[in-house]
């Protein structure tokens, strides 16, 4: 009987020392359905890295992919589509850089949000270039040149990058605005490294 009571107390301590678990809404689930997304733990190498807001034309480098996680006001949670899992297992047996795409769900009351990454962590500038060339071919040169040469100063002033918000969705529709518009108006998140200028931007 002790022992019950001592099994039972500790449940009771955990759930009100660390809180229920939580459960993604029923709309978050339909839209996780509809896309075919399943939680996903993305790499350290991820996390930890600087990411940008835009392809071709980024302004700003941002910090901390899991810095900015922390800043979400409502729950968030990392998902993956049933493709992008499949390239993933299918990369383990490869070798060279490789890049995919992950969810961040942002689960509120009122909306859903879907920030669009894409993991860069495994390739440096030039990797990243070329890989770049595989979907643009001879004009990868032309249209991405001038950020490399932005990234590359970046990296060698200790400020690399290892992933890129490439969308973000509401409610399932894709915003119209420029992830990097929508970070720096509508959630007011502030940069780390000014890419034009080419030095950290003053906090």
């Amino acid at each position: 009987m002790r022992t019950l009571f001592s099994f039972l107390f500790g449940i009771v301590f955990l759930l009100v020392f660390f809180g229920t678990p939580w459960a993604a809404s029923e709309q978050a689930m339909k839209l996780r359905t509809r896309s075919d997304l399943s939680e996903f733990t993305p790499p350290a190498a991820f996390l930890n890295g600087n990411f940008v807001a835009d392809e071709v034309e980024p302004a700003y480098i941002f910090g901390k992919v899991s810095d900015f996680v922390k800043t979400r006001s409502c729950p968030a949670a990392w998902l993956i589509d049933g493709g992008e899992r499949d390239r993933l297992q299918k990369q383990g047996q490869q070798s060279g850089p490789f890049e995919y795409t992950l969810y961040l769900e942002e689960d509120c009351p009122d909306k859903i949000v879907h920030y669009v990454f894409i993991d860069r962590s495994q390739a440096d500038s030039a990797q990243w270039m070329e890989w770049r060339k595989q979907f643009h071919k001879s004009k990868a040169d032309m249209l991405y040149s001038a950020v490399k040469a932005d990234l590359e100063k970046a990296a060698q002033n200790g400020v690399g990058v290892a992933g890129e918000l490439r969308f973000v969705e509401i409610n399932g529709d894709l915003s119209v605005k420029r992830p990097e518009d929508y970070l720096t108006a509508d959630l007011k998140t502030k940069p780390i490294y000014d890419l034009k200028q080419g030095k950290a931007v003053a906090q």
